[in-house]
């Protein structure tokens, strides 16, 4: 493949992530948003924009969230839900806003999971966290998706109290509709803010109220911004508009001590080796292709502050200390070119053997002696199978590195940009490791395993189950073109996006600013634990 062919296979990806962002953008629609302003609301991203210092330094968390998910119900964009992490007064925070364009607000079970998703990462960071509530409470046909288990809507309140107990900072300010049990996350939180008009808090809307006790009267009687203020002090002050009450929540932070991290030095940052253009001539269209890693790396990390750890040992995976934007961090990273062992032999690019894996679990085992966080970069294939493999202990030094990222308490962060297949996720701190961040390239593909041996396997049973039956070549080759077709959908960035298994797709050009903006807000919350690989010798 040229270079010419590798810049549009790159470009082509971007500019499709973009318009399907472009579009989780409008919400509901550039009519539903008209009539958010008409009401004299702000809409959910524009309240966003005026709350924090600078919009262009914010990220977001789950823009993609439910894509293709409740089609019958006519779909819910974003979740229904704006997630961003930004700087107020100079502090970082979370702001979770409900968008009123999509279904009023209401909570699907997407919903929910992307609110505990922002409340996880408060937790995790000890990061202040601002709701921006304007929503008609559960999606009632999808009910039973989203009350009673355990991750489901009763978590958020409960996480409300698991906040405030650590100390962490928590402001709501109800900007239009908050019904039944969504009214405790407001009320539940430090500051609860109030706008006139727009705003209403109450446990039972009025048409409730009167099928229940037969009471009249109206919503804004019941539950208005008066009425919460003056009478029942269930919210703190009532505010005009939406944009006097950001200003309050703005002047609150101004009282809020400065964030430092206290485990992590800060050094002058500077700017890259290598440009994310230089990944047009080297980063394959074909994900089977090698490439270097270290390229890759010379794109996110601070020009001349890469020091490689064990460099001529365990090769199929990089290891080495860094700064990006200043910030120190130790990265593992997978190695996608072939490379010689320590004892002659070609190794495959993307798969972790023995002498890798038992690099890695050492590497971490160190940063987390000297509380330097970790960066994950994932390119892996799996773990080296076969005889010699087995004999020479690959599940031994395999479970080794998965017992150091699990039990790891330095911040972890994770980045997909090419493959991410079965145990080579798990060791290489995959969701169910608990990274702080995990981010993919678009052109990430994560699975059990690649979509041409699954489909293979996957075709072969569908036969056995049709044996017998008639059928010729072209039969099977139809059969194989549409499993795999079905199998590669699941693999695809969009469909774990949409699941929030991973907190958004973002492109090459907006990674290092991602990763240090996760570094930093790492950095807010010191090391409570001590780190202990548990059984696993080394």
């Amino acid at each position: 493949m040229t270079d010419t062919a590798a810049e549009t296979w790159l470009d082509s990806l971007t500019s499709a992530l973009s318009s399907k962002k472009a579009k989780a953008h409008l919400g509901g629609g550039e009519k539903s948003l008209a009539n958010q302003r008409a009401k004299g609301k702000l809409t959910a991203r524009e309240r966003i924009d005026y709350l924090v210092d600078d919009p262009a330094a914010t990220i977001e968390i789950g823009t993609l969230a439910a894509d293709g998910m409740y089609i019958e119900e006519g779909g819910c964009p974003s979740a229904g839900v704006v997630v961003k992490i930004g700087s107020i007064e100079g502090k970082k925070a979370i702001i979770v806003a409900n968008d009123a364009s999509v279904k009023a607000g209401a909570w699907f079970p997407m919903t929910a999971k992307k609110n505990l998703r922002a409340q996880e990462i408060a937790l995790e960071n000890e990061l202040p966290i601002i709701y921006l509530v304007d929503s008609a409470g559960v999606f009632l046909p999808l009910q039973h998706e989203v009350f009673a288990d355990k991750e489901h809507f009763g978590r958020i309140f409960r996480n409300n109290a698991v906040l405030s107990a650590k100390g962490i900072v928590q402001i709501a300010a109800i900007m239009g509709s908050c019904v039944a049990g969504g009214a405790y996350l407001p009320i539940m939180s430090d500051e609860a803010l109030i706008v006139d008009g727009t705003g209403s808090v109450f446990l039972a809307g009025s048409y409730l109220v009167k099928a229940a006790i037969g009471e009249d009267i109206d919503n804004e009687t019941l539950g208005g911004s008066v009425t919460q203020t003056e009478i029942s002090g269930v919210t703190d002050n009532r505010y005009p508009n939406d944009q006097a009450a950001l200003d309050a929540i703005r002047h609150y932070f101004r009282f809020l001590p400065a964030q430092k991290s206290p485990y992590m030095p800060q050094r002058t940052p500077c700017a890259t080796q290598a440009s994310v253009a230089d990944l047009h001539s080297f980063f394959p269209a074909d994900r089977t292709k090698p490439y270097d890693m270290h390229s890759l790396i010379a794109t996110l990390v601070d020009a001349e502050s890469w020091i490689e750890y064990k460099p001529l040992y365990g090769k199929t995976i990089v290891c080495g200390y860094a700064q990006i934007e200043g910030q120190p961090v130790g990265i593992v990273a997978n190695q996608r070119k072939m490379v010689k062992s320590r004892k002659g032999e070609m190794q495959m690019g993307g798969v972790i053997y023995s002498d890798s894996a038992d690099k890695a679990a050492r590497f971490i085992m160190n940063c987390n002696q000297r509380s330097v966080p970790l960066l994950f970069i994932h390119d892996v294939t799996g773990f080296m199978v076969g005889s010699r493999s087995e004999q020479g202990g690959i599940i031994k030094d395999g479970a080794k590195m998965v017992s150091a990222v699990s039990n790891s308490v330095v911040p972890k962060i994770t980045l997909i940009v090419g493959n991410s297949y079965g145990a080579g996720n798990y060791a290489m701190c995959g969701k169910a490791y608990d990274p702080r961040f995990i981010f993919a390239w678009p052109s990430a593909n994560i699975a059990v395993m690649g979509a041409a041996a699954a489909s293979g396997t996957l075709a072969q049973i569908q036969k056995a189950k049709l044996k017998g039956q008639e059928g010729n070549a072209q039969d099977e080759q139809a059969l194989l073109k549409e499993i795999t077709e079905r199998y590669t959908a699941t693999t695809k960035p969009e469909y774990a996006a949409a699941r929030l298994w991973i907190d958004d797709i973002i492109t090459p050009a907006e990674t290092r600013h991602y990763l240090a903006t996760a570094l930093e807000v790492a950095g807010v919350a010191p090391i409570r634990e001590r780190f202990n690989v548990g059984i696993i010798q080394t």
